[in-house]
């Protein structure tokens, strides 16, 4: 049995079309359809739908969790982390309806996951910092730490993919070699926690994320309140 969701279904010459693909546009397309239905009809009056209301509590806990992890204005960051905690829970929650392979279980989509947060890091800390700001803590505190500082750039890259492949990944397997020996009450179980890791794998991905742009963002404010207190305290 191949457990592999990159397994074409359908190839035209260079044109493959496997279950990754095919289900990642499923997932693009339930949430665009999802947020059109939701949105369609706001309102600011006492009575809210029940979809008003789950997009509210939704949208609350991601700007609180966001301003904790940040200590800044969750605005600017919503819609990113918003976007890959989304994507990734709803992918991972299908994974119950019979036929389906999550696309988190496939490492292309977990590594363009990643690329995506690379790729945002360096975006949200030069418009925080400006590029030149921005680049020169790459060499701080000497030029010495250039290499290593790429390197850890790219090692969190790979770790975030991995982790979040490894986690979906296994428990699928786990589920497919239950289900050969016990086939009722055991995967139902599995079931019932791979759902469980599947919300926390996205939780997980989302903050790490925010911890990522934050970090880029937060280096700049460090920089100029030290000169203040140093200067706070050369007064006292």
């Amino acid at each position: 049995m191949n457990m592999s969701p990159d397994e074409p279904l359908w190839q035209w010459e260079f044109l493959i079309l496997n279950r990754t693909i095919l289900f990642t546009w499923l997932v693009m397309g339930l949430l665009t359809c999802g947020s059109w239905f939701i949105t369609r009809r706001l309102s600011t009056s006492a009575y809210l739908s029940r979809g008003q209301n789950l997009l509210e509590v939704l949208v609350s806990g991601l700007r609180n969790q966001i301003q904790e992890v940040s200590q800044q204005d969750p605005g600017p960051y919503l819609p990113f982390i918003g976007t890959l905690f989304l994507f990734i829970v709803v992918s991972n929650i299908l994974s119950i309806v019979p036929g389906y392979h999550a696309p988190t279980s496939s490492i292309s989509t977990t590594a363009a996951l990643a690329t995506c947060v690379f790729v945002a890091v360096p975006l949200y800390g030069i418009a925080s910092q400006g590029l030149v700001d921005y680049l020169k803590q790459y060499i701080r505190p000497s030029v010495l730490m250039l290499p290593f500082n790429i390197i850890g750039e790219l090692s969190r890259t790979l770790a975030l993919a991995v982790r979040l492949y490894g986690n979906i990944m296994s428990g699928s397997v786990i589920g497919a070699i239950l289900l050969g020996f016990v086939p009722l009450f055991v995967p139902i179980l599995m079931q019932a926690f791979g759902l469980l890791t599947g919300i926390i794998q996205a939780y997980i991905f989302s903050v790490l994320a925010m911890v990522y742009i934050a970090s880029a963002t937060q280096v700049s404010q460090a920089i100029n309140e030290q000169p203040q207190s140093t200067e706070e305290h050369s007064k006292q």
